[in-house]
């Protein structure tokens, strides 16, 4: 046809009114079985799709969610928890017919922009909102403009989020249990972005347990960095050339730990002689890695679908909830053993 199939095209192949093809496109009373089932064949037969921006109009809902990144570019290709979060988004998303608006920007001013900006044009009927912040400005603005939302990875989400969110203190715990058992003392956590809240959860859990162990801000601590192969590989560098280098390094992503470990290669310190290593949310780069990473394993895939059916029954009226998804666990590999004597 050339252009967007209108209801009088359906309408002129089926032969019947334009209202009879609204009744039955709506799911109306006021046409037959019979005659909804041939208009609904037509339709699909012609390619026909909702209007949303006339539905938005109209005050229906326009059937589709959104999702936002705040990340710098540059950290977004090469992390594999992004790309399992949004598969599994998308399979719930699928699943219930509902379309995902995903859009990539610069900074959380951009993001709450964008906010503004799907809602007055009614784009999305409601958004999942990742990143949580120490400081966050998104709930507060999301509750103002009534767009429903889930948080995810927010335990205490401020009202009315839903939330979805995984153990990160009792993650840590394992960790440092782990490398504590096989002896190491000086233990350096190179984390992620300070500012986000599962950060901060992470680092004040590190520091908990290593004063629950007796041990010092200088013997276990955190190094932030932005989650990049780059930084990753110059914290590693930069903590392994002090003079009372660590015997264990933790990542806050597979990126760095595998940067790390190249670096670890570089510098001549073997991996796990004399230096272990452990990467946050297990992958392919964990297990190709040689030695293979100790990793902490969880389903990412699975933590997205959860945060999109939570963000359904938020759109179908459910009440404000927090869910925890599966916990965490470590599994050990080649990259994690005692430390030598001499350390």
């Amino acid at each position: 046809m050339g252009r967007r199939p209108t209801i009088k095209d359906i309408a002129r192949r089926a032969g019947v009114s334009g209202s009879a093809v609204s009744f039955a496109l709506n799911d109306r009373p006021g046409v037959s079985r019979e005659t909804r089932a041939r208009i609904r064949r037509v339709a699909e037969e012609l390619g026909w799709r909702p209007d949303s921006a006339a539905r938005a109009l109209s005050g229906e809902r326009v059937g589709a969610v959104g999702l936002v990144l705040a990340r710098p570019a540059h950290t977004l290709g090469v992390e594999s928890f992004f790309l399992q979060l949004v598969t599994g988004i998308q399979e719930a998303l699928s699943a219930a017919g509902t379309p995902l608006l995903f859009q990539v920007v610069e900074d959380l001013d951009a993001e709450c922009a964008l906010y503004r900006s799907w809602w007055a044009e009614r784009r999305v009927d409601g958004v999942l909102v990742v990143d949580p912040r120490t400081h966050d400005p998104r709930p507060a603005l999301l509750a103002g403009l009534g767009l429903p939302a889930v948080s995810v990875g927010d335990p205490r989400p401020a009202p009315p989020l839903t939330s979805v969110w995984a153990d990160d203190a009792r993650a840590m715990a394992q960790v440092l249990d782990h490398l504590h058992a096989l002896g190491h003392r000086r233990i350096v956590h190179v984390a992620g972005l300070p500012d986000l809240a599962h950060t901060a959860r992470r680092i004040a859990s590190l520091r908990t347990e290593a004063r629950r162990r007796g041990l010092g801000p200088e013997e276990v601590r955190s190094v932030p960095t932005d989650y990049s192969d780059a930084e990753g590989a110059e914290a590693t560098r930069r903590v392994l050339r002090a003079a009372q280098p660590p015997t264990a390094l933790v990542y806050d992503n597979d990126v760095m730990a595998v940067a790390g470990a190249a670096v670890a290669a570089g510098l001549g310190i073997p991996v796990p002689s004399r230096l272990s290593l452990v990467a946050w949310d297990d992958s392919a780069l964990c297990r190709v890695t040689h030695p293979r990473l100790t990793a902490l394993v969880r389903d990412t895939a699975g933590f997205g679908r959860l945060a999109a059916e939570e963000l359904l029954a938020v759109l179908a009226g459910g009440p404000p909830r927090a869910r925890q998804a599966e916990q965490p666990r470590l599994e050990p590999r080649e990259s994690t053993a005692p430390p030598p004597p001499a350390y």
